[in-house]
């Protein structure tokens, strides 16, 4: 007969690559000692962390910051980068709102919004607008070329409609956050009111949904990268809330910061399902969205955290705080790389921009744009034509070889080319470097004074060490 056995998991817990567990004898202890240099004691009944330490640091990353633009002004509330222009846009405490071109440090455009702070200002490329929202509760639209404005509507309520012991009845409520849909005609709101919206620009700016359930003023809006229907929200109620379009409760709350949580932001990475949120607990924390639980803590900064951000492009954490410094943080070992203080008191936001190295931050006196690292990536390829590519961590490959003869002949210079890109899987540094070996079977990695070699074809990994170590050329490679 059959052994008659119940297999129940009592704990999944994402992590960096797990080189060896162990069991404590009385409690109900998992010890994980992980790749990245840290230690994890998860607790498998209540799936809990109850201790995290780091036993090795590692390598620190490389990575060179290059600042573009420093420009003085009011304080700085929002910035945003366009996606195809040099442009830098700073929502002003004042009621204005300046377009600086950070590569020649021009001020491109200057407008005056209202008399009250604007606190949000997004562009929208593909209408040529800039859409802010201010004090006053409205949400305008400008033509970013023009400097017209398009449209302006009230968004939110300045008072409270029920009677609420956490607001006095003079509490004066201001605009939060604008975040914009990357493919629908959408943009998201919140406000003081504790009330989350979503506008159709398309269909005349009709209020297409509202969502309630925070108790105190929700700070920030962050939609999911890896799932465009589903969005964050950072509350003073020191909650993360996680929603979806169509449904007017949250999907669930994440709970753990001690006092209000200011700011929000996804990992874009296709490897870890996480979230980052900033409070005025001075902390910062990364979760894990789908197990909804706390996978670290960052403890750094001094002040309360009003900016967080994993970056689109490399394996940084960025975060800022009201003790004027803008913190570096590795996304996989988090250690802290490096520590900014432009001397511009306190830090209010901070804005990476997907397919590039720049970074733009808002302070009390003014905006700086900085660029980290260099915009070109890791890329090698064979004597047949197979290329491959890091984005991210993750590595991609293409064959020239599919190319056919008529189509490769009636390509210009510079021209794209249409190849089918296919995704090998994720390296497990963040490689400043790739190599293929001479015989193409074999593929190396380098980044943070580490390498990896892989197999190119399915990305397995063969061998690794210090990067002062390795010796392509040697005959196991040939």
């Amino acid at each position: 007969m059959p052994l008659r056995l119940d297999v129940k998991r009592k704990l999944l817990a994402r992590s960096d690559r797990v080189k060896c567990v162990d069991l404590h004898p009385t409690e109900p202890w998992l010890l994980a000692a992980l790749y990245n240099g840290n230690v994890h004691i998860w607790n498998y009944e209540n799936q809990q962390l109850v201790k995290s330490f780091e036993v090795f640091s590692g390598m620190p990353l490389r990575l060179d910051v290059k600042r573009k633009l420093l420009a003085r002004s009011d304080r700085v509330k929002c910035v945003d980068l366009h996606p195809t222009e040099p442009w830098l846009l700073a929502a002003l405490y004042n009621g204005n709102v300046h377009i600086w071109n950070y590569e020649n440090q021009q001020l491109v455009k200057s407008f005056e919004v209202c008399d009250l702070p604007v606190r949000a200002a997004k562009f929208i490329p593909r209408k040529s607008w800039v859409v802010t929202g201010s004090d006053d509760m409205h949400v305008r639209v400008f033509n970013y070329n023009t400097l017209e404005r398009v449209h302006q509507f009230e968004a939110h309520s300045d008072y409270l409609r029920q009677a609420d012991s956490l607001f006095s009845t003079s509490s004066k409520f201001v605009f939060r956050s604008i975040v914009v849909h990357p493919t629908q005609p959408f943009i998201i709101t919140s406000s003081d009111d504790m009330m989350i919206k979503l506008w159709d620009w398309d269909n005349k700016w009709q209020m297409k949904q509202s969502f309630e359930g925070h108790t105190h003023y929700v700070m920030q809006v962050a939609i999911n990268p890896k799932d465009n229907n589903t969005f964050a929200t950072a509350s003073l109620d020191k909650t993360v809330k996680v929603w979806q379009f169509g449904s007017q409760q949250p999907n669930f709350t994440l709970e753990g910061h001690d006092k209000g949580v200011n700011c929000v932001d996804y990992y874009h990475g296709g490897d870890k399902p996480y979230l980052i949120s900033g409070a005025d607990d001075h902390l910062v924390k990364i979760w894990d969205y789908q197990n909804k639980t706390c996978v670290q803590t960052l403890d750094g900064h001094a002040q309360n955290v009003s900016s967080v951000c994993f970056h689109p492009e490399l394996p940084l954490i960025i975060t800022g705080s009201e003790d004027s410094t803008v913190r570096l943080w590795h996304v996989s070992t988090y250690r802290l790389e490096t520590t900014l203080n432009y001397g511009l008191e306190r830090v209010w936001c901070i804005q990476a921009q997907r397919g590039s190295n720049t970074v733009a931050i808002g302070y009390d006196e003014g905006s700086v744009t900085l660029k980290l690292g260099r915009e070109e990536p890791a890329v090698s390829m064979d004597h047949t034509g197979k290329i491959l590519w890091a984005r991210h961590s993750e590595i991609q490959q293409v064959n020239l070889k599919t190319l056919d003869a008529e189509a490769s002949e009636a390509i210009q210079d510079g021209e794209r080319l249409p190849l089918s890109v296919k995704d090998l899987g994720a390296c497990e540094i963040y490689p400043q470097t790739l190599a293929h070996s001479s015989n193409g079977r074999f593929v190396v990695a380098c980044g943070d004074g580490e390498y990896i070699v892989y197999t190119a074809m399915a990305l397995r990994n063969k061998d690794f060490g210090q990067e002062e170590e390795l010796d392509i050329s040697s005959h196991v490679y040939a």
